[in-house]
């Protein structure tokens, strides 16, 4: 990825299971249409599946996580509250048994290898695979071909997923964010001051801009 340091940047840190990432990028974008300079997408993986996802990559819904059917059925209110808000279409409201980890660990082998433009396209083209059109974004398959349709090889996002050391530094990357203080996602931060959650587009101006 080609040095962007000197550009003006927004760090993300997000989980593509995450409905609320989706929706906040949406905000995001437009926030950053209003600009007149570009604004970059620094983007840190989070992983809302830790400590509930089994060897062979199926999540264990018996794991107490604190979350009931009450907090589900809020959260699918306040989804469809913020698409109305951010006027975004999803064919889905939530995603409880889908894995994002193969999603994340070839997002950042794209991001690594790749030009930002390219890496930003095949961020969105996953998220929009999950939540316009319900497909599994844990799969090898799926991501191979969100890959082709963005000008990512294949063969590149295939050999990541079968890379031990990107996996393992994708788990890092995933400590980093709890390191960091990120207890939940979206998380935006900038210059030393953070918003969470998909937050409106003048809540993202005050964060950059500060007014």
């Amino acid at each position: 990825m080609p040095d962007t340091t000197g550009d003006d940047r927004i760090t993300v840190y997000s989980d593509y299971v995450c409905p609320f990432c989706y929706l906040g990028r949406h905000s995001l974008a437009e926030y950053q249409d209003e600009r007149d300079e570009d604004l970059v997408i620094d983007w840190h993986p989070f992983d809302l599946r830790a400590g509930k996802r089994n060897p062979d990559g199926s999540i264990d819904h018996d794991v107490d996580d604190g979350k009931d059917e009450d907090y589900y059925e809020q959260a699918k209110e306040n989804v469809r509250r913020l698409q109305d808000e951010y006027d975004v279409a999803m064919d889905l409201e939530l995603s409880r048994d889908i894995d994002s980890l193969s999603a994340q660990i070839a997002s950042v082998r794209v991001r690594d290898e790749y030009d930002y433009d390219t890496w930003l396209d095949f961020d969105w083209a996953i998220f929009e695979a999950l939540w316009t059109e319900g497909r599994d974004i844990g799969e090898p398959d799926v991501l191979a071909d969100l890959a082709e349709d963005t000008g990512v090889d294949p063969d590149d996002v295939r050999a990541a997923l079968d890379d031990d050391d990107l996996r393992e530094r994708v788990r890092t990357l995933f400590d980093d964010a709890k390191n960091q203080g990120v207890s939940g996602v979206p998380t935006f931060t900038y210059d030393g001051y953070a918003a969470r959650g998909a937050v409106p587009p003048e809540q993202l101006r005050r964060l950059v801009e500060g007014s």
